[in-house]
């Protein structure tokens, strides 16, 4: 698909989107969810830059504001007011991250004592781990467009705030771990178990982060993430991370092209990680491209993880570019453009999903509606994907 026409079909998903989850519609009480809010603070990031129309840079930062000023908070339902860090009203409105940021579930979190229901727990409020870091990586990405260290201050505070939060040691001495599920202030876990890629997932964004704080280094002082870098490495230390869920592959390459950028244009020295990271994302394409899930009808999908898979393989074109075009030399250059040129196989897959999730039938049954906000808008992300990819 051509640029001009992707570019236009992104502008119009990205629009039904502002609209449905009242960003710009008078009288419409805004519906946040922070996860697809992220990538659409991205998406709009990528309409002004292939744009110029300062509309979608605006409508990224008002998406910001309205997060913050409704996730930041507590619920309208919770006998709870105010900023969920505590902070009063005017200093909450300076650090509106340093208390986490709820998901935007529809349901009120679960209190202590009551009885735990695993079907419900998806439906109830708390914090996610892996959606605060998308918000960082949001924020981040509009710092580094416009250069405005207030939103790399508001990324690192959060950071500070999740990683203290969500990570905790079982016993004295012990190995560090991480919960997947916090309450909306923090203060215990709803679901104790730990994320596949969060770990992961923390790594890398602190790393980004941190890069994106030294840049700033002639500005006033900066929150330190190196405690919780260190702390990160070793949760990662002797992981796994190969998996044949579509979403996660998808995240998967994501954070590897992510890693690279850090490694080219950064100095980041983590090529080992990253080496791991492409051998892990083969594994897992072989294992899912073999099941040929994508020959199912709609009903039977779930649009957001299948293009989750493309906006990943969309990092896939790009690593040879990256790896290759650069003048500098760094640890195992040659390893990885090999590993990165071996995963060009699975590239054609990206369209494939496209062009099903294009198909007007396809956006009309219950698997798309059912989730149409996130489908509408990570549908955008995978055709203009530069916004949430690069760094």
């Amino acid at each position: 698909m051509e640029q001009q026409e992707a570019s236009a079909i992104v502008r119009d998903l990205m629009m039904e989107y502002a609209g449905q989850t009242g960003l710009v519609s008078a009288g419409e009480a805004p519906q946040r969810y922070l996860w697809t809010d992220a990538f659409a603070v991205c998406n709009f990031l990528e309409l002004y830059r292939r744009t110029s129309d300062e509309h979608y840079r605006q409508l990224a930062l008002h998406l910001v504001d309205q997060v913050h000023h409704l996730l930041g908070r507590h619920r309208d339902d919770d006998a709870r007011t105010g900023w969920i860090s505590g902070l009063d009203e005017e200093k909450g409105r300076k650090h509106p991250t340093k208390g986490g940021l709820r998901i935007g579930k529809a349901m009120n979190e679960r209190r202590p004592g009551d009885p735990y229901d695993a079907q419900m727990e998806w439906d109830r409020d708390g914090q996610y781990y892996h959606y605060l870091t998308k918000w960082m990586h949001a924020l981040n990405r509009i710092s580094r467009l416009t250069g405005d260290s207030t939103f790399s201050r508001w990324a690192l505070e959060l950071a500070k705030t999740a990683h203290a939060g969500f990570t905790y040691a079982p016993s004295a001495g012990e190995r560090k771990r991480m919960y997947w599920k916090m309450s909306i202030d923090l203060s215990y876990p709803l679901v104790s178990s730990m994320g596949h890629h969060d770990p992961l997932d923390g790594f890398i964004t602190y790393l980004q982060l941190q890069a994106t704080a030294a840049n700033d280094s002639g500005k006033a002082p900066m929150p330190d993430l190196g405690p919780e870098i260190k702390d990160m490495a070793g949760i990662c230390e002797g992981k796994r991370w190969a998996t044949d869920d579509p979403l996660g592959i998808g995240e998967l390459l994501g954070s590897a092209y992510r890693l690279a950028q850090l490694i080219v244009n950064e100095g980041v020295e983590q090529a080992d990680l990253l080496d791991e990271l492409l051998d892990a994302s083969r594994m897992g394409l072989h294992t899912y491209a073999k099941r040929n899930s994508l020959l199912l009808p709609a009903d039977y999908r779930l649009a957001f993880r299948e293009l989750g898979l493309s906006i990943g393989l969309h990092a896939v074109e790009k690593f040879p570019g990256l790896i290759g075009n650069t003048p500098r030399d760094f640890k195992m250059k040659q390893r990885l453009l090999s590993r990165a040129e071996d995963l060009l196989r699975y590239a054609p897959l990206a369209g494939v999903i496209e062009t099903f999730w294009l198909g007007p039938a396809n956006r009309q049954g219950e698997s798309w509606t059912a989730h149409r906000d996130i489908n509408t808008v990570m549908l955008a992300t995978s055709l203009a994907p530069d916004g949430y990819l690069s760094l």
